[in-house]
């Protein structure tokens, strides 16, 4: 065989091994048996008294000129604001949540009970105001003076905190014990170790709201009765532990 042949089988067969050292290394690696873990999922509430009610109320007014029920419901919704005002509530409390006109119409049928073209009747106006009450020993004295100036439609009323950071806290922090504690079961059982925490993920916090009535349709000789109960905060947490061999 020539010299120049044999000097380039040489290196071919070197260049071959070398690239055949990463391969093998990748292999070993695919080959370690991977960490042993366990995940578990907990849950954390935390329960406080409210210190604000936000309270959804409309003024609605018919008439038959679209004008005339603008300026019925103007001067009601005026009286409901400046009563609101002079009452504690602040500007930055009050806010306009929905206006609309709306015309009304009669719907009838002929006498062979076929519809008829709709009749204009009149006119509906609606103005609805968000309030947010941060005295809560107002409220019932508050509905009742809006019903008698005017407020027709509304009444959601629902119970919140303006800082609930504290009990959003508290909450978390159950979800973490509630999921060691869960863990820590799981493992006692399967005759295994708890290991490290190698990973948390924190899921949504449900703040979900307290209504208290859903309708206002006349005042009442006194104050409107009021329980303003407490809100509950749930927090949500994902752990993954690691299992010790």
């Amino acid at each position: 065989m020539p010299l120049m042949k044999t000097r380039d089988f040489v290196f071919t067969a070197l260049l071959g091994a070398t690239l055949l050292v990463p391969a093998t290394h990748s292999f070993a690696q695919d080959a370690k048996p991977r960490e042993a873990i366990i995940t578990v999922t907990g849950e954390g509430h935390s329960a406080i008294a409210p210190d604000m009610a936000v309270v959804t109320l409309s003024v609605v007014k018919q008439a038959k000129a679209a004008q005339d029920a603008l300026d019925q419901n103007n001067k009601a919704m005026g009286a409901v604001l400046a009563t609101l005002k002079d009452s504690g509530i602040a500007e930055h409390d009050l806010q306009t949540s929905g206006f609309s006109i709306q015309p009304q119409y009669l719907y009838q049928n002929d006498k062979n009970g076929q519809p008829l073209p709709p009749t204009l009747t009149g006119y509906q106006v609606t103005n609805g105001l968000t309030v947010r009450v941060r005295d809560l020993s107002k409220l019932g004295a508050l509905l009742d003076q809006a019903v008698n100036l005017g407020v027709n439609q509304g009444g959601d009323i629902q119970f919140t905190n303006d800082k609930p950071d504290a009990a959003l806290e508290e909450a978390r922090k159950n979800a973490v014990a509630d999921a060691a504690a869960k863990a820590k079961t799981l493992t006692e059982a399967a005759g295994v170790k708890l290991g490290r925490v190698i990973a948390i993920n924190a899921g949504a916090i449900v703040t979900p709201p307290q209504p208290v009535m859903r309708s206002m349709a006349m005042a009442a000789d006194k104050a409107v009765p009021v329980a303003s109960g407490e809100n509950t905060y749930n927090a949500s947490v994902s752990i993954t532990y690691a299992i010790q061999q």
